[in-house]
């Protein structure tokens, strides 16, 4: 009887030490497959269509943590690597982790503080309530992506503090190293960010500023923050900083939403700049969707870009693009979806020499290497979702 009480008191002692390392310890792995064929009315002077990756999601696999250290405090880490899915091969050959890799700390009490290779504040509050969230990038996203409310700018050797959450306020900051050799000045970045929830409304804004690595032609890699270059900015990718500032808002009204944006994108000349006035860029743009049943889900979008007149140019250039959204939800986790976009470009902008040339559409950010010969751009796609 003896020998049976304390077998079942060893029993015990393990199961709760199991539990217990459960509870404090966790790690699971996430991600997405998408697959989509595409249409592109005029990439470089033709029509094309071909098979695409993550053109509602970009496809990518995560792995993701929280260990409980007792009290009030927790460890976290993030790794994600972004993928093809019509190849398999990584979205960038020269990093596993190309899309975020961080490790931090989080209080209920204080916030959290992360470090490593993050999204900005301003992303992630301001962009959480733009079209390329509500839509999609890839055809939903400001042309180009030009004020980085979708997920071309990511800030490497960065740390960011988050205010814990308040009333349904958040608040996020963010410093990137730009690690040169004579200093963190050169290519360094800083973004800050405030959100307010109170349903059934929305609002967000914010400000991120990059610096250019020293001596840049181009953007230069050593800066810790990228960039999406495309038709719309690359006559300005020389610059020797950016300024975003955006906001967002949104309502919600049963299964409707609509909702408004708006940015202003300043590229600021200097000493090895191709250009030598500051080009500015603004956008609008309205977004709304529909939970038509608990499968179909409905978004469009609809946005004006337009630069400044600057260095010599008289006729600014102007894009103007509607989207749409058709997803059909098959489970919670599978999806067919049809997307499609149209843009008109005007005016003229700068080539990347310098010179001053016609403006060319480009759709989204999915069309940022195959821009249109001229002013016009249709995309559709068609394809097949499935998140794990």
């Amino acid at each position: 009887m003896k020998n049976i009480c304390m077998r079942a008191v060893a029993l015990a002692t393990v199961s709760l030490a199991g539990a217990n390392v459960c509870a404090q310890s966790n790690v699971s792995i996430y991600g997405v497959v998408d697959a989509a064929t595409a249409y592109a009315s005029n990439q470089g002077g033709n029509s094309t269509t071909y098979m695409r990756s993550g053109s509602l999601s970009a496809s990518k696999i995560g792995f993701q943590g929280v260990e409980d250290l007792g009290g009030d405090l927790k460890a976290l880490f993030l790794l994600e690597n972004g993928f093809e899915s019509d190849t398999g091969a990584q979205s960038s050959a020269s990093s596993l982790f190309n899309r975020q890799a961080w490790v931090g700390l989080q209080s209920q009490a204080y916030g959290s503080l992360t470090a490593g290779r993050q999204y900005t504040p301003y992303y992630l509050l301001v962009g959480s309530l733009a079209s390329s969230n509500i839509l999609t990038g890839a055809t939903g996203a400001h042309p180009g992506d030009i004020d980085g409310l979708d997920t071309t700018v990511r800030i490497s050797n960065s740390i960011t503090y988050s205010m814990p959450a308040w009333r349904g306020l958040q608040a996020s900051a963010q410093y990137g190293f730009g690690e040169a050799a004579d200093g963190n000045a050169a290519g360094s970045s800083f973004s800050a960010a405030v959100k307010s929830s109170s349903s059934p409304a929305e609002f967000a804004l914010g400000y991120l500023k990059l610096k250019n690595g020293e001596n840049a032609m181009g953007w230069s890699d050593s800066a810790s923050g990228s960039i999406g270059i495309s038709a719309i900015n690359r006559g300005y990718a020389s610059a020797d900083s950016i300024e975003f500032i955006a906001a967002s808002a949104r309502y919600t009204m049963g299964k409707w939403m609509v909702g408004a944006n708006a940015s202003n994108v300043q590229y600021q000349a200097g000493s090895h700049s191709t250009f030598r006035d500051t080009a500015i860029f603004n956008t609008a743009g309205l977004i709304a969707s529909y939970q038509w049943t608990p499968q179909w889900f409905l978004s469009a979008g609809y946005s004006d870009t337009y630069a400044s007149r600057a260095n010599g140019i008289a006729d600014r250039a102007r894009y103007r693009q509607l989207s749409f959204e058709q997803n059909y939800a098959l489970s919670k986790r599978t999806a067919v979806y049809l997307i499609e976009a149209r843009q008109l470009a005007r005016g003229q902008t700068l080539a990347q020499n310098g010179a001053i040339v016609d403006a060319v559409a480009s759709v989204g950010d999915s069309q940022n290497g195959t821009p249109s010969s001229n002013g016009g751009q249709t995309v559709v796609m068609v394809g097949l979702k499935h998140s794990f």
